[in-house]
């Protein structure tokens, strides 16, 4: 709960700080402290999901449900309303607008919430440090390769900085006496496994929803009002079969079966992405394919989620669900840097044309569409059976 706590008034904080910014460096402060917030948010309250349903595999089924939901819910609504206040208000609002839900949100956690036991630790800020430079040196190298060049100096520098802050990073986490991440979690069946596809899950779905976003404004011509508008289909749909159906199909199917299902419909919803026309129209080309590839994430994620925690112990719960969720946003970042990458190198750059910016965000759906079928492989050669369901800690 503190944790939780103060994740949200760090976010809270820096909302405010960047809607009233008056430079660009104060904004990217308020950027980086938001990143920060919720960084701390998303761990802790899946870690209170599990320590307060996980005792009870239905409630826990549907306690996933609505968590999966309102993570799909928050992504959608922010889009929208991103629309909604880029065209109506200032865009100092698309931040101050988290304030008063921030409020709202620590005025309901002493009411909701009870106090948890407080275990004293070191925050291993060496590792933090190391692992993040690692991760922000690999992403800036791949959305630099498409102007620098794959052998110029600056990407061979990026790169080597990150290979080695990454193997300093791995040592350090072997020697350090409390290190930002035991390296023995990995032994844990399925974990390990479970979390690379909890990454390539991210780093299909970002760049699709991300792409599809870009075609419906700069293809099809419609508003940031419109577009959002036009993405809330998938988001209820997610929402009703998260909530409705996938605690049920889980426990009839087992989370593998759900999992690579969802992958192999979310492959299927990109290969109908990269095939979008230039004069398509959103409810023949994009309704269908959006509303296959929701279906596919309300399927894929929860099971991602039991199966990249499965087989940690119960004091383990608040690390797991750390670890599940800095995988998704690092196969995020990295996929959706890939494809942009890829898409860039379709139409190139300056005043490029709907014509060739379709071909380009083709291109970056069809990389996408690999990287769901390379997922769903992956879930079927490492991922145990059942045991993901049965192995889900409680702390």
């Amino acid at each position: 709960r503190r944790i939780f706590t103060t994740g949200f008034v760090i976010l809270t904080a820096a909302s405010l700080l960047a809607g009233l910014a008056s430079s660009q460096e104060i904004l990217l402060a308020g950027r980086a402290l938001q990143g920060i917030g919720a960084a701390l948010i998303a761990p802790s309250a899946l870690t209170i999901v599990m320590r307060l349903f996980g005792h009870n595999g239905a409630e826990l089924g549907k306690a996933f449900g609505f968590w999966g939901a309102a993570a799909a819910a928050g992504g959608s609504a922010g889009v929208f309303l991103g629309g909604v206040i880029t065209e109506w208000m200032a865009w100092q609002w698309t931040f101050l607008i988290n304030v008063p839900l921030g409020l709202i949100v620590l005025t309901a956690i002493p009411a909701v919430l009870r106090k948890s036991e407080r275990a004293l630790g070191k925050v291993d800020w060496f590792g933090a440090i190391t692992v993040t430079g690692a991760l922000v040196s690999l992403v800036y190298a791949i959305v630099t390769i498409e102007t620098a060049g794959l052998g110029s100096p600056l990407i061979l520098s990026l790169l080597g900085i990150s290979l080695a802050l990454f193997v300093i990073f791995l040592i350090a986490q072997r020697v350090r006496r409390e290190p930002l991440l035991p390296l023995g979690i990995f032994k844990a069946p399925n974990l390990a496994a479970g979390n690379l596809v909890m990454a390539l899950l991210g780093a299909a779905w970002i760049p699709l929803w991300f792409f599809l976003n870009l075609y419906l404004q700069q293809v099809l011509g419609l508003s940031a009002l419109a577009s959002g508008l036009a993405l809330l289909p998938m988001t209820i749909l997610i929402m009703i079969v998260m909530v409705g159906f996938s605690g049920k199909l889980i426990g009839r199917f087992g989370p593998k079966t759900n999992l690579i299902l969802g992958l192999l419909l979310m492959g299927a919803s990109l290969i109908l992405f990269a095939n979008l026309p230039l004069d398509g129209s959103f409810v023949i080309n994009v309704l269908p394919a959006s509303l296959l590839a929701a279906l596919g994430m309300a399927l894929a994620y929860i099971p991602a989620t039991m199966s990249g925690m499965a087989g940690a112990k119960p004091e383990e719960t608040g690390l797991a669900s750390g670890l599940i969720n800095t995988s998704y946003q690092i196969g995020s970042a990295i996929g959706l840097a890939v494809m942009v990458v890829i898409s860039t190198a379709g139409y190139g750059h300056g005043s490029a044309g709907p014509a060739e910016m379709l071909q380009g965000f083709q291109a970056a759906f069809q990389g996408a569409g690999v990287v769901a079928a390379v997922a769903a492989l992956a879930t079927l050669l490492l991922i145990r059976g059942a045991a993901a369901q049965r192995e889900v800690p409680v702390g």
